[in-house]
């Protein structure tokens, strides 16, 4: 049976990633449409000290990516953060699809306690990977999936909760 953390962690990735590329899908056609100029949308932000489309996409794809590995106690990828398209978008988005699906749920067996390190900013946090998955880990990634998706919706997107829950 797969792990508990696994279980919490790669398939919600995988589902809400999935939800984000056919949103992403969805904004691409919606541009080409309208005739709006995709980097609207893509620099898009609900204010101004907040991230834009693009970075709150790159922000998903990080907390899935660095969320499974630290739980397997893998390192995580790094990426140049170069993505200026839609389809640059769905790149990533299936990049970080593909990686989190390569974990193996037997790395994160009994790993519920195990303490891991990582750094937030400019400082080092240490937590249970439990308390890494649900106290910071799925919060952020959840965070930067609804921020892209309210962007979205608040440019005129014409999407739903059914489109942000995936199917």
């Amino acid at each position: 049976m797969p792990s508990t953390l696994y279980q919490a962690s790669v398939p919600v990735h995988v589902r809400q990633l999935n939800a984000l590329a056919a949103i992403i899908d969805k904004a691409n056609a919606y541009c080409a449409e309208r005739k709006i100029d995709p980097a609207a949308l893509l620099q898009a932000r609900l204010y101004p000290d907040m991230f834009p489309l693009v970075r709150q996409v790159q922000s998903a794809c990080n907390h899935a990516e660095r969320g499974a590995a630290r739980l397997a106690g893998l390192e995580p990828p790094a990426h140049a953060d170069k993505e200026a398209s839609f389809d640059d978008l769905k790149v990533r988005i299936a990049d970080a699809i593909s990686f989190v699906k390569a974990v193996d749920p037997k790395t994160m067996d009994g790993a519920e306690n195990r303490e891991i390190t990582y750094p937030v900013g400019q400082r080092t946090e240490t937590r249970t990977c439990t308390d890494y998955l649900c106290n910071f880990s799925l919060p952020n990634f959840y965070f930067h999936v609804t921020t892209a998706y309210a962007i979205l919706r608040h440019n005129g997107l014409p999407i739903g909760k059914g489109d942000f829950m995936g199917g």
